[in-house]
């Protein structure tokens, strides 16, 4: 598919239109069974949409975006496109102050809501702004004045005017399509502005990768927030290959919905696999007798399949037993029809990596950022190296500066950060984006080695990596959440959280971490850690709603307790 051709992302979803089956179903809520949108019906909704919107606003004003993942996500998305306003985004998880920050910093004419939930967040806010000219929702509002808002679901119900059959985008790709807000793991969130030529770019890197394993009804299972970057790219790809896309329920439910939707890809974070590891590596763990020789047996075989290394006569059979009895099963747990995860938005444990290769559960890890579209590499589903972040999309360039710093250029790198020069300064020199993060190049697969601004540095001069410490930490049955400190301090402190079914076995973890600290060298062994009961979450402000840890926020609040330990 020749993706270099559309002026932007409106014009591939309308060629899309003409080429798919305009009554086979496109959208699916699975919280909501019965709610699917055909590709008539999606295209109809955005054309009416956008005809509304457009009476609003002038090309380029900004449209806030709040909603859970669903059908009408993407369909206000479309709409606000193509009406050539710039859409912008916001987590369903941010706090009132989150809100008025991006409500202030980018001026809305327009914000979208889901429902009254959503709504009454910012309700407040808006009431104080002359800009926003009109509310949008996908479901009625009960406290709001019906003259000031438009209801989606009357607009479905409206007849779609001869007018509008013409109605199209005239953005370019140097054009912004949306303006996304990084999640502040170092303070306020900045807008991050990315072109229509941008993620279509990200697309055509995204298409090649998952063009081995593409079908005619390729399924997608939605979880991650749309409103992250990683997702929101996702969803154009979808509409690339003419998917059919199932919005989950919630997390909790993921497992579930996979059950009733069986996707053939599902993009998530390092948190879910980790946890899908725990779940697995426990239910392993109890295995007995001959069990545990086909456990075993299906993570040995596994491993060696993943790193292409021969296996004897009696290996090769024993795997196809362990393909039938073991690995088959659990990809029916999964849907069935599984062809791939994808991991990004964090670095991936290398031997939970591992883990979920070995036991059937192809997963390939990818690196990008929300200021490259956001893709930047990926592994290929024929040949994944786990240990790195795979193979730079060729619509980049990537290079390592002479300190490490992975360096990116290429049209998927950002048009800057709205309404911050000097930011956007400090980041972007002469073309090529400095993405904070340390790497070098293996047999031409990028590998992550660390954060540049999380580096920890010893007193006698040694480089620190505390997220791959905090990785081997986590991956331990009683480690549930874990930070590492120790910025020029004589040796590394830890705080540690408890998994809740060994909270009142604390003695066993002075063991455990002597075993963890024989396999460290000196330098990264750490001596002395507290407990804390509460988990870090999204809720309590310590978590983002990509589920990264905000480390600097944690260091500050417990600070006290790290330098007790000196």
């Amino acid at each position: 598919m020749n993706l270099k051709k559309y002026n932007n992302l409106v014009e591939l979803f309308f060629e899309q239109c003409v080429k798919q089956n305009k009554d086979q179903i496109f959208l699916t809520s699975l919280k909501e069974p019965k709610k699917s949108f055909s590709w008539k019906e999606v295209e109809s909704i955005v054309l009416k949409l956008a005809s509304e919107i457009s009476k609003l606003i002038q090309k380029g004003d900004r449209c806030l975006l709040i909603s859970e993942n669903r059908p009408e996500w993407m369909i206000s998305d479309l709409a606000i496109m193509l009406a050539g306003g710039i859409s912008v985004p916001a987590y369903t998880t941010y706090v009132a102050r989150d809100y008025e920050y991006i409500i202030n910093d980018c001026s809305p004419s327009v914000v979208i809501v889901s429902n009254d939930e959503q709504f009454n967040k910012v309700k407040k806010i808006c009431e104080k702004t002359s800009f926003i000219k009109k509310i949008f929702s996908f479901e009625k509002l009960s406290a709001f004045d019906q003259n000031n808002y438009i209801n989606l679901q009357n607009l479905i119900n409206s007849k779609i005017k001869n007018d509008l059959i013409n109605f199209k985008n005239n953005s370019n790709r140097s054009d912004p399509a949306c303006i996304i807000y990084t999640s502040g793991t170092q303070g306020d969130p900045k807008g991050v502005i990315l072109s229509h030529g941008g993620i279509l770019s990200n697309c055509e890197g995204g298409y090649e990768l998952l063009k081995p394993i593409l079908n005619k009804k390729t399924r997608f299972l939605t979880w991650l927030p749309l409103s992250h970057s990683y997702e929101h790219a996702v969803q154009f790809i979808q509409i690339a290959v003419g998917a059919e896309v199932y919005y989950a329920e919630s997390i909790d439910k993921l497992i579930k919905n996979m059950s009733d939707c069986s996707p053939h890809i599902m993009t998530a974070v390092p948190r879910f696999y980790q946890n899908l590891h725990q779940k697995i590596n426990a239910t392993f763990n109890k295995a007995t007798g001959f069990k545990k020789i086909l456990v075993n047996n299906t993570l040995r075989l596994g491993a060696k399949k993943l790193k292409k290394e021969n296996m004897s006569i009696s290996e090769r059979f024993m795997n196809f037993i362990v393909e039938k009895l073991v690995r088959s099963k659990i990809k029916n747990q999964f849907g069935g029809s599984l062809k791939t995860f994808v991991s990004g938005g964090g670095a991936l444990d290398k031997e939970i990596g591992t883990f979920l290769n070995a036991i059937g559960l192809p997963t390939l890890q990818g690196y990008g950022l929300t200021e490259t579209s956001p893709v930047v590499s990926c592994n290929p589903i024929d040949d994944i190296r786990i240990e790195t972040v795979g193979i730079p999309f060729k619509c980049n360039e990537v290079k390592i500066a002479d300190d490490g710093e992975i360096l990116v250029k290429g049209e998927n790198v950002m048009l800057g950060y709205w309404n911050n020069q000097k930011e956007t300064e400090k980041v972007l020199k002469n073309g090529w984006l400095h993405t904070g993060d340390i790497g070098k190049f293996e047999n031409n697969y990028l590998k992550i080695t660390d954060r540049k601004k999380n580096i920890l540095i010893t007193p006698g001069g040694d480089n620190i990596s505390p997220l791959k410490i905090e990785n081997i930490l986590t991956s331990c049955e009683m480690i549930d959440q874990a930070i590492v400190y120790g910025d020029y301090k004589p040796y590394l402190v830890a705080l540690i959280i408890l998994n809740k079914q060994f909270e009142n076995k604390k003695e066993n973890l002075d063991r455990e971490l002597e075993k963890i600290n024989n396999n460290l060298t000196k330098v990264e062994k750490i001596k002395k850690y507290f407990i804390i009961k509460e988990n870090f979450t999204i809720e309590n402000g310590m978590m983002t709603p990509t589920l990264k840890l905000k480390r600097f926020k944690i260091i500050n609040k417990y600070k006290k307790e790290f330098q007790n330990l000196y």
